[in-house]
């Protein structure tokens, strides 16, 4: 995908405003914000972040529009999209 130079798209991630390239990943978006605790576990309040990248791990999961257990890695960015820190897993 050619990306045009100076063009991006934002969504929220925790009520703050996240840049991405169009194509990019949440979890990159991210990441690359400086965002790395996505999730934290149910019982112990363990923080997960990205950890494979590639969709096997799922310790990305994160809540998008309203919908839990997405995986930011590989979910592609959209603009004006919602997302928040899950608590608990799948």
């Amino acid at each position: 995908m050619l990306v045009k130079p100076n063009t991006s798209i934002t969504f929220t991630f925790n009520d703050l405003e996240v840049s991405a390239i169009p194509g990019q990943s949440v979890g990159a978006a991210l990441l690359e914000a400086g965002d790395r605790v996505l999730r934290v576990t149910r019982f112990e309040n363990k923080p997960r972040a990205m950890f494979c990248g590639i969709g096997v791990c799922f310790d990305c999961l994160v809540v998008i529009d309203g919908a839990p257990n997405q995986r930011a890695c590989i979910t592609e960015a959209k603009a004006k999209m919602v997302v928040r820190t899950q608590v608990g897993g799948a």
